[in-house]
């Protein structure tokens, strides 16, 4: 294989979470005056870090939400992920593979580390995922777009970004490994391929990847 490391996002390339979690936040907005569409929200906030949603909301309306909006956000997802989540379909088979292959691989993502424990128990994927292999933009002072979290997980790994792959499916992660160096493959099954612009390489179903790579 060409790389020596393969960083996965979360949200969307490993768990089904995206779905899940969008539907809640437009929900969630629209309760407190800021009405969200689903697809609004997918737009807007899919890939990001939680401060985005108060940026933009900030930004748009000149008002700030309130104070225990991520906590009560956050207990609504992991409520429903308790219920619904799924590991996106084939992720376990390209783990198994890279596992099998020794090819040093991690998840980097804008959610909490809780977020992403909480997904991966419920998921199963926890077993591929110990401690030295899990980083979140709570790691780093700025998250996607910027390269920092991204940057911060090859350091740590001990691998040069530019023999990272980087596994992406929205256009602010997209951003973030360009932005970093990296190759990335965008994986277009919930995000149109127009909007991956940058993307190294396309798929769109995540059996694909492991040849892909090589």
């Amino acid at each position: 294989m060409r790389y020596e490391l393969i960083i996965f996002d979360n949200d969307g390339v490993l768990v089904d979470s995206e779905p899940i979690s969008n539907a809640l936040l437009a929900a969630y907005l629209t309760e407190l005056g800021h009405p969200t569409s689903y697809e609004e929200s997918l737009h807007d906030y899919m890939g990001a870090a939680m401060h985005r949603v108060h940026d933009l909301v900030e930004e748009r309306t000149g008002e700030r939400l309130p104070a225990d909006f991520d906590d009560v956000f956050h207990a609504r997802v992991f409520a429903a992920f308790a219920r619904e989540l799924e590991p996106v379909p084939g992720a376990v088979q390209v783990l198994e593979k890279l596992a099998a292959d020794g090819v040093p691989y991690c998840v980097a993502s804008s959610g909490s580390h809780e977020r992403i424990r909480v997904g991966h128990r419920k998921t199963g994927l926890d077993r591929w995922f110990d401690e030295g292999r899990v980083f979140s933009s709570q790691d780093v002072g700025r998250g996607k777009p910027a390269p920092d979290l991204f940057l911060y997980a090859a350091e740590r790994m001990g691998v040069a970004p530019e023999k990272c792959a980087v596994v992406e499916d929205s256009p602010l992660g997209v951003r973030a490994a360009v932005a970093a160096g990296m190759d990335v493959y965008g994986f277009t099954a919930m995000t149109p391929a127009g909007r991956l612009v940058g993307a190294t390489r396309l798929f769109s179903y995540m059996d694909q990847l492991a040849e892909l790579l090589v």
